[in-house]
């Protein structure tokens, strides 16, 4: 029977040390990754910003891990810019917003795509579900700023990838539009499905030219 007790009394503390191993880990992966990813995409925008020409590095020459663009999304917040790389894997989404290699390039006729993490990596898109028809969705590149206005969401299977294709779900359509795709996880804390955003370009400024106030206000 002594042994019995001790054998439990074992295996309590082997599922105590567990218990803390797993807090630990969620922990980490909650907020230290948000901590590390929110630091370094802080470095990568501010390095972007104070020298476009040397730090931006042109669509056209992106190749993936490329910082090319930065995202501002005024419903997120004043403060909210993320780099936009090109590439969609893993160690990439880690970092910032990915776009969808193939897709459109910024300003051109066809789907601009990306992706971003909705919890976790910095959580770029955590509030994407936030995002009504109107909303802004700014790229900044080397060269020009481009605002686009989201028109509709949608939730679809994680299978369904045709709605980062040139026209949204029309496989045999040809392009006449100039759109842009935001992709991430549904619901918050899980991958079952992907809540998606489309917007159209309403305008384009040059980095010269700068941009309208009005367009990083938010309609409340």
């Amino acid at each position: 029977m002594r042994a019995v007790r001790g054998l439990v009394g074992l295996l309590g503390e082997v599922l105590i040390t567990l218990g803390a191993v797993l807090l630990l880990f969620v922990g980490w992966q909650l907020w230290w990754t948000d901590v590390v990813s929110d630091a370094d995409a802080a470095r990568v925008v501010a390095s972007m910003e104070a020298n476009p020409d040397e730090d931006i590095v042109s669509p056209d020459d992106a190749v993936p891990g490329d910082a090319f663009a930065v995202i501002r999304i005024p419903r997120f917040g004043a403060d909210f810019a993320r780099p936009l790389y090109e590439g969609t894997t893993y160690s990439i989404l880690q970092r910032g917003i990915g776009h969808y290699s193939g897709t459109a390039m910024p300003g051109e006729v066809g789907n601009v795509a990306m992706a971003g993490h909705r919890t976790t990596y910095g959580k770029p898109f955590n509030k994407i579900a936030t995002l009504g028809v109107g909303d802004v969705v700014l790229v900044e590149t080397r060269k020009r700023y481009f605002v686009y206005r989201v028109t509709d969401s949608q939730i679809v299977e994680p299978t369904q990838v045709s709605v980062v294709l040139p026209v949204p779900d029309q496989p045999e359509a040809k392009p006449t539009e100039k759109l842009l795709t935001m992709t991430s996880c549904h619901p918050e804390f899980s991958a079952r499905q992907r809540y998606v955003v489309h917007a159209t370009l309403d305008a384009s400024y040059s980095r010269q030219a700068g941009i309208p106030a009005s367009v990083l206000e938010v309609n409340r």
